[in-house]
């Protein structure tokens, strides 16, 4: 019999409960479960040696290859580039070929860019390899989020989610803290590892159960969730909920302009508006102006990246801790207040520095205020974006709506990125009075407009936010 039939589909997704059936599914945490979510986010730490690549190895690179600072400039940019690339295609991707075939693509390309990182003799095979890495990790930085929230119980999904900003955050700073003792190119290698690793998990991980049931492929979304939840849970019920959510759904094939139909207006003004707010408050500004910032204040810069790996990985563990207890709404207002503070502390700095006054004290100012914005980021606005952006667009938009919301950041991060020297030209102080204005809107954004998603199943948040979808 057919996977798609009615009577195979039905058999279990229907089933009522009664007295005597075994738990329900929405609370269970399996080996399955934490295994694979792990496997997914060894495409996190992928993200995140990449990104933390370029500053350790900037010296050994210039001096090895002969590159001018224009040239290496090149090569540490070029990354954002193929992140948009990867971007644009991630949602067409993963809803084509599924979630775990497109991590395993994009890993392909990460291999190849450390590859070609690792054996350069040339500028070009060099940036080549930066733009196949890019791709990946640009790809990745969808595919990941979406995966783990698909899988997971609603009552953990929020904290599982968030791992991926922790292991982000723990590449960057693995790549920081080895950076400094070993050859960049034996620091591309171990890049490698994790790629490595998630291409051999795949194999022993389920496919998304609602990526399935998008296929209508019943049969396969009662095993995969048999696999996830155990097989002496009951599934009925969320395989019921998923089922007839999905069945509500027009699935024929969305396009990036139907995104803007009013029916999903909610839920693309919160996925753009908080991406947008996550990179135009200036994290990517003040993460390329740290080493400056603590050499000012007397510090030397493998210091302060010890200083900023010691506030940033406690802060986004803690923040995965918290997720599903605070709840998103709250830990985001926190964490946009605290962007906000660290910002005034820098403008601050910046300004006294201007006005000559109480010189002494302006770098530790700038110092305490970096690591404030760093911590403060780590807590909830690094990752909680993306958690919100797995959970709140429905099936049949996910992959279209996804790719905009990711380039959309990935765009954001190098407009800000490229623009901040120009405006520490202009005003270096009026630079972070921007970027705590805008942390400040931050919190007025929450607020007003981001709902709270904490033990709500996906089918519950997007029906509640896209009304209009339902028959």
């Amino acid at each position: 019999m057919e996977d798609g039939s009615p009577s195979t589909a039905k058999s279990l997704l229907l089933t009522p409960m009664d007295s005597s059936d075994p738990p329900s599914s929405s609370s269970t945490t399996t080996v399955v479960v934490v295994f694979s979510t792990l496997v997914a986010v060894c495409g996190s730490f992928v993200f995140g040696s990449a990104v933390g690549f370029s500053s350790p190895a900037e010296t050994g690179i210039m001096d090895d290859l002969g590159l001018s600072l224009e040239e290496y400039s090149v090569f540490g940019s070029i990354l954002t580039i193929g992140a948009m690339i990867g971007a644009v295609l991630s949602g067409k991707i993963a809803d084509k070929l599924g979630r775990r075939m497109t991590m395993g693509l994009s890993e392909m390309f990460c291999l190849f860019g450390w590859l070609a990182v690792i054996y350069s003799k040339v500028s070009w095979l060099l940036d080549a390899g930066r733009l196949s890495l890019g791709y990946g990790i640009g790809v990745l930085s969808y595919v990941v989020p979406v995966y783990i929230a698909e899988i997971t119980p609603q009552n953990l999904r929020g904290a599982f989610t968030t791992v991926n900003q922790l292991m982000i955050c723990i590449g960057v700073s693995v790549m920081w803290l080895i950076g400094i003792v070993i050859p960049w190119r034996t620091l591309a290698l171990i890049g490698t590892i994790p790629c490595l690793l998630q291409a051999i998990g795949l194999f022993f991980i389920p496919e998304s159960p609602r990526w399935l049931a998008k296929l209508g492929m019943w049969k396969d979304c009662e095993s995969a969730l048999h696999r996830l939840r155990g097989e002496n849970v009951d599934i009925s019920v969320e395989a019921a909920e998923i089922r007839d959510y999905t069945e509500t759904l027009h699935l024929s094939e969305a396009r990036v302009f139907d995104l803007f139909q009013p029916e999903y207006a909610k839920s693309l003004i919160v996925g753009v508006g908080l991406m947008v707010l996550q990179q135009f408050g200036g994290v990517n500004a003040i993460a390329f102006y740290a080493s400056s910032i603590f050499i000012s204040a007397g510090y030397s810069s493998s210091t302060g990246s010890i200083a900023m790996v010691i506030i940033q990985v406690p802060s986004t563990l803690l923040g995965v801790l918290l997720m599903d207890v605070s709840g998103r709404r709250p830990l985001l207002m926190v964490s946009a207040a605290g962007t906000c503070l660290g910002c005034l502390l820098l403008g601050i700095s910046f300004l006294i520095q201007d006005l000559q006054q109480n010189i002494g004290i302006s770098p530790i100012l700038a110092l305490v205020g970096i690591l404030v914005f760093s911590g403060s980021f780590s807590l909830g606005m690094g990752g909680i974006p993306w958690v919100i952006m797995s959970e709140i667009f429905p099936i049949n938009i996910k992959g279209s709506a996804g790719s905009l919301v990711t380039v959309i950041n990935w765009f954001g991060s190098w407009v800000v990125s490229y623009s901040f020297n120009f405006l520490m030209e202009f005003s270096t102080e009026g630079t972070f009075f921007m970027f705590a204005a805008i942390c400040c809107l931050t919190v007025i954004f929450v607020a007003k407009l981001v709902p709270e998603t904490k033990g709500r199943t996906l089918e519950d948040i997007q029906a509640s936010m896209n009304p209009v979808t339902l028959n």
